[in-house]
């Protein structure tokens, strides 16, 4: 390799902006085997988990340079985390478009959930709440990272991911009420 393995990975991912194909192959070896592991949690394809880690190191080869700081770790999630939930969506897709099989796969919880926040209420009521909050809230929610990964990845303090995480399920909630009024007479 490259002889990157002592840099850090903000240096890493500035030699990659500078087209160095070796620090790339640092990069890769350092985060590959924690990505393909949590990918593999959130998908049971195994080439499609193969793919989404490919496509997410062709997403680092091509922005490394839009990067700032030096933890990749939680700006590395966030990529491959779309670009899983592109890949459905492609599945999804080419699903509708082909023939019903005599026995339809039955969808994963995930795929359910995450096609409710794109498609369903949920994803309705976080287009009302603010940007700030909805970064938040996708950061930490959706895309699985902890307190100081979203920190990180969206260049906030750690206190700030926690209250804005805190203010953007009370704004969720109030969004859902309004979408869908409660029948028993509860709090509007």
């Amino acid at each position: 390799m490259g002889g990157h393995r002592e840099k850090d990975d903000g240096a890493l991912l500035r030699a990659v902006a500078a087209g160095d194909q070796a620090a790339l192959a640092d990069l890769y070896d350092r985060h590959a085997g924690w990505l393909h592991a949590r990918l593999a949690r959130r998908c049971a394809d195994p080439e499609v988990v193969r793919e989404v880690l490919q496509d997410t190191f062709v997403t680092v080869w091509r922005s490394a340079a839009g990067h700032r700081g030096a933890e990749a770790g939680g700006w590395l999630w966030t990529i491959a985390a779309r670009r899983l939930v592109d890949a459905r969506r492609v599945q999804e897709r080419t699903a509708r478009a082909a023939p019903e099989p005599e026995a339809a796969a039955v969808p994963s919880a995930e795929d359910r959930v995450l096609a409710g926040l794109e498609y369903g209420d949920v994803g309705t009521a976080l287009d009302r709440i603010s940007p700030e909050l909805r970064e938040v809230l996708r950061a930490t929610v959706v895309d699985g990272l902890s307190t100081r990964e979203a920190a990180r990845l969206l260049g906030i303090p750690e206190g700030t991911v926690k209250s804005r995480a805190r203010r953007a399920r009370t704004e969720l909630r109030a969004a859902l009420a309004q979408l869908n009024p409660s029948p028993l007479g509860g709090p509007a």
